[in-house]
C-alpha cells in the first residue's frame, strides 16, 4: 500500500479530517444511528469516579490490550481501577486470568438486574478488579433493546460499583447497542488506532457516533485520546499512518505511542497485564507513560471536544 493510496482514502472521507466539515468543525451525519432511538439512559457517575470507554469498531487494534494495560498502569499510580468487559469474546476477562464461565458477570447485571457488587471479581493484581464477560453476551444486544427503551441500566449498575477512582469499559468491536450505551455512561473515550492502513477506514464513523451520543444523550462526553498502537518504526507505512492521524487530529492524538511488541502479545496468554508479566519491557513502559498522560489530561481537563480537535 502506497502513501498516495492512503492519502486518497483520507481525501475520500471529506479531505478535512476523516469526513468532518471543515467549515463548521462538525461531523456530517450521512445516516441516523437508529440505536439511539431506543435509549433513554442518563449519565451518572460518582463524584470521584471517572468512566473511560475504550472503543474502536475495528478489531485487532489493541483495544483490549489497552484497557488492561492502562488499568494496570493506573493501579501502579495508586488508583483503584475496575475493568468492565462488555465484549462477548471476553478477552479482557481471560487477559487478567479470570475464567470466562463464571456464573455472575456483566450479563447478569444488565439482563437479570443483579447487583453490580456481586459481579465484581478480583484479579491477580491488587487494586485491579473486573466485571467479567462471557458467551452469554453474544445475544445481549437483542435482549437489551426492549429493556433499555424505558429505563437506565447503566445508571442503575454504576450506583453500586464501589469506591473506584477509574472504571474502564472494554467495548466489543462494533458500534452496536452495547458500545453506544457505554458511551452514554462514559466521561472520556480512548480510541486505540493501529498504525496500519485499514485501521483508519472506520475512524470517521466512530468519531461521528461519539459526536452523535454527545449531542443527543451525553453532552459531557469527550474524546480523551486517540492512542496509536502497534507502531513499527521500521515500517514506512506505519509511520505514514501515524503522521496522517496526527496531522488531522493534532489535539486528540496522545503523545505516547504503543510499539508493536512480542511481550505485549504474550501477556494475555499468561493472564497477566504487561506491567506484571514483563515490567521492564517497552510495552509496559509505554503504557505507564500513557497512564501518566491520561491521568494528567483528566486532572487538568484537557479532554478535547470533537468540534475543537480538527486541524
Amino acid at each position: 500500500m502506497t502513501y498516495c493510496s492512503l492519502r486518497s482514502t483520507i481525501d475520500h472521507t471529506g479531505g478535512d479530517g476523516f469526513g468532518y466539515n471543515g467549515q463548521h468543525g462538525k461531523p456530517r451525519f450521512d445516516t441516523e444511528f437508529f440505536l439511539l432511538s431506543f435509549i433513554a439512559v442518563t449519565r451518572v457517575t460518582k463524584a470521584a469516579m471517572r468512566i473511560l470507554v475504550v472503543t474502536n469498531q475495528k478489531g485487532g487494534v489493541g483495544k483490549t490490550t489497552t484497557a488492561i494495560s492502562l488499568g494496570a498502569a493506573l493501579v501502579a499510580r495508586g488508583q483503584r481501577v475496575l475493568i468492565v468487559d462488555l465484549d462477548p469474546q471476553a478477552n479482557a476477562t481471560s487477559g487478567v486470568g479470570v475464567r470466562k464461565d463464571l456464573p455472575n458477570g456483566i450479563y447478569g447485571v444488565l439482563l437479570k438486574e443483579q447487583p453490580i457488587s456481586s459481579a465484581i471479581v478480583q484479579t491477580g493484581l491488587p487494586g485491579l478488579d473486573l466485571i467479567p464477560s462471557s458467551a452469554e453476551m453474544s445475544g445481549a444486544e437483542v435482549e437489551l433493546v426492549p429493556l433499555l427503551a424505558g429505563g437506565s441500566r447503566w445508571r442503575q449498575a454504576m450506583r453500586g460499583a464501589g469506591d473506584y477512582e477509574t472504571v474502564i469499559i472494554d467495548c466489543p468491536p462494533s458500534l452496536g447497542l452495547l458500545t453506544v450505551n457505554a458511551l452514554v455512561a462514559g466521561d472520556g473515550v480512548v480510541v486505540p488506532v493501529q498504525c496500519e492502513y485499514y485501521a483508519l477506514e472506520g475512524l470517521a464513523q466512530l468519531l461521528e457516533t461519539i459526536e452523535a451520543v454527545r449531542q443527543r444523550l451525553n453532552e459531557r462526553l469527550e474524546v480523551l485520546a486517540i492512542v496509536l498502537t502497534m507502531e513499527d518504526r521500521r515500517n514506512r507505512l506505519s509511520m505514514q499512518v501515524a503522521d496522517e492521524v496526527r496531522r488531522h487530529f493534532p489535539k486528540l492524538v496522545a503523545r505516547t505511542r504503543i510499539p508493536r511488541s512480542v511481550r505485549l502479545a504474550e501477556a494475555p496468554s499468561h493472564g497477566k497485564p504487561i506491567s506484571i508479566y514483563d515490567p521492564s519491557s517497552r510495552g509496559a513502559q509505554s503504557y505507564a507513560e500513557l497512564a501518566r498522560e491520561i491521568d494528567h489530561r483528566l486532572k487538568s481537563r484537557e479532554a478535547i471536544p470533537l468540534s475543537g480537535a480538527i486541524a
